[in-house]
């Protein structure tokens, strides 16, 4: 079979596992539109595709009647069409994915920015000023979690190990589960944002969580408190945290992720000094890459054996 693997931006497929019983094109250029991507993907039986890096939906599945197989990395993807997927015989398979990176992550951006790291070591680099800025104090500091899961309850777990408070909300989250990791359960969600010192995003993206943090949630935050986001773009609205970060009515934010990705050279978010900004790199660690393509290529076996595993849908 013909695979194909997508948005390799650190050329890490071919090393992080066997694919000697496959026939592998691998592309590290992300293909802005459908039309690249319908293009070069017509001759291929199987496609690998990085979370949700490049969006398989009914229209691009309709153009590639050669696909017989999608896998994605991980077990959970927005971005494909699962329904369109299933009219076209597509088998959709996922792979395992571990917590622990986006956690780490989440804890590098909430650092960086309380310590002012980028703008120290920027000074330091260059013979700038020999410190000019004063942190911010984490413990007795509140972090407040929007959402409570796995990624979530980690997150928690390491807030109370630097000495702060920690309080919780989602729509269905409840005050055993908020006992069970030593969090408390915010009454709403303005309360959270109003009450914490660092907010921290950790939901799923659906209907009821797009665009949840609107300017409204963002206005009741305090003038010091950051706001970061590993999670999901679309769950807070983007054109009211520029704003807010514009005016200075929130002290910074930490991102990992984009409403388009790779985001736009001139996108305010590039410029802005109080932002802190990853390129979605909170999965991208070689202990996950290396289970998605050692997975990837199992599924692989596995539906050419007639017995997929892992499938999606």
């Amino acid at each position: 079979m013909r695979c194909a693997v997508l948005d390799d931006y650190q050329d890490a497929a071919r090393s992080l596992a066997d694919w000697s019983e496959v026939e592998l094109t691998v592309f590290r250029e992300h293909m802005a539109s459908e039309d690249e991507v319908a293009a070069a993907l017509a001759d291929f039986d199987v496609v690998v595709i990085m979370r949700e890096r490049t969006p398989f939906p009914a229209s691009l599945i309709e153009r590639l009647p050669k696909l017989r197989l999608l896998i994605t990395s991980g077990m959970r993807n927005a971005s494909i069409d699962l329904a369109a997927a299933s009219r076209a015989g597509v088998t959709v398979c996922g792979t395992a994915s571990r917590s622990e990176p986006p956690v780490e992550l989440t804890w590098a951006l909430i650092l960086g920015l309380c310590r002012h790291l980028v703008p120290e070591n920027v000074a330091f680099r260059s013979g700038g000023p020999w410190q000019s800025t004063i942190g911010t104090d984490l413990a007795g500091a509140t972090l407040g979690l929007i959402g409570l899961g796995k990624i979530g309850t980690r997150v928690a777990t390491i807030a109370r190990a630097f000495g702060m408070n920690v309080q919780a909300w989602s729509q269905n989250l409840t005050s055993e589960r908020c006992d069970a990791v030593g969090a408390a359960l915010a009454p709403s969600l303005p309360e959270l944002m109003a009450a914490s010192d660092v907010v921290s995003v950790h939901l799923a993206l659906s209907e009821r969580t797009r665009g949840l943090v609107d300017a409204a949630a963002l206005a009741a935050m305090k003038p010091s408190s950051l706001l970061v986001n590993t999670s999901r773009a679309a769950i807070v609205d983007t054109d009211a945290l520029v704003a807010a970060l514009t005016a200075g009515r929130i002290a910074g934010a930490g991102l990992d992720v984009f409403d388009l990705e790779p985001l736009p050279a001139d996108h305010p978010l590039r410029t802005l000094p109080t932002v802190l900004a990853t390129p979605h790199l909170g999965y991208v660690t070689y202990g996950n890459y290396s289970r998605y393509f050692v997975e990837a290529v199992e599924d692989i076996h596995a539906f050419a054996a007639g017995a997929p595993i892992r499938t999606l849908g």
